[in-house]
């Protein structure tokens, strides 16, 4: 008797599951049918952010880049776009991305504003002349405005503004066979050869808010896939506006690749 009663529950609960899963799908069916009519669409994205922050012009101060290695940096994102006429062909889109931007370089520079940590913990202020190694890493919350041009029904473009907030960032690294001038060209000389290195950390400069413009392109591969390459330019300075030690303004620019779902 149990047995007939569990199996006869287990039935119950199962077919309610099914209920609720076939109500909980004509739910969705019916949004998304709702946003086709209403010229609403939907696109989910992932993808890798290749590239770095960069002064332009590269100043007189640097004299040669060595190396530069990028970091591993995954964006996810996803986007709404509201199209503006009946062949939805033009459109605005509005996305909420969870950004990384990761980069490493080795340089040689000349009378570089530099700011090294002493054994002691405390900074010592000059300009740097020798090798200079520098990681940066940044985690961003993005908002890119974009207008959408579809070309066809298998190519679109988009173009735009972004804005971020820095939820987390690292800007730091060592100076090597070199020597630093404090503090200024004509102050003493602090000299590191061989072994000898010195670091330095400008994580707590780097400035909250950052914005730029976003230019990108996207195929549909198949009829939910697609691939997309989005550059984004910063128009600000990563460094705050009291921050003197740099003294050149650095842009993020960086190329995105990555695949999508079109809902």
């Amino acid at each position: 008797m149990k047995s007939r009663i569990i199996t006869v529950l287990a039935c119950i609960v199962c077919s309610l599951q099914i209920s609720y899963s076939r109500t909980e799908n004509d739910d969705t069916h019916k949004g998304l049918i709702w946003s086709y009519l209403n010229g609403i669409s939907y696109d989910i994205r992932a993808g890798i952010n290749i590239g770095g922050s960069s002064p332009i012009p590269l100043p007189q101060e640097i004299r040669s880049i060595e190396s530069y290695s990028p970091g591993l940096a995954i964006t996810i994102e996803g986007y709404a776009t509201k199209w503006l006429n009946r062949k939805q062909d033009f459109g605005v889109s509005i996305g909420l991305r969870l950004d990384s931007k990761s980069m490493t370089t080795d340089a040689t520079v000349k009378n570089y504003g530099m700011a090294i940590i002493n054994e002691t913990g405390g900074k010592v202020e000059g300009l740097w002349t020798g090798s200079v190694k520098t990681k940066s890493k940044m985690s961003l919350l993005s908002v890119p405005v974009l207008g959408v041009y579809k070309i066809s029904e298998r190519w679109k473009v988009s173009a735009g503004p972004y804005f971020s907030y820095l939820m987390d960032g690292d800007f730091d690294g060592n100076v090597y066979e070199g020597h630093l001038r404090s503090p200024d060209a004509t102050g003493s000389k602090i000299v590191f050869e061989g072994d000898n290195i010195a670091t330095y950390d400008f994580s707590n400069e780097l400035r909250n808010f950052q914005w730029g413009i976003q230019l990108g392109g996207e195929w549909k591969a198949y009829k939910h896939l697609t691939v997309h390459a989005d550059l984004t330019w910063g128009l600000n300075d990563i460094f705050k506006k009291n921050f003197e030690t740099v003294t050149f303004s650095m842009y993020p620019i960086y190329l995105n690749f990555g695949f999508g779902y079109h809902f």
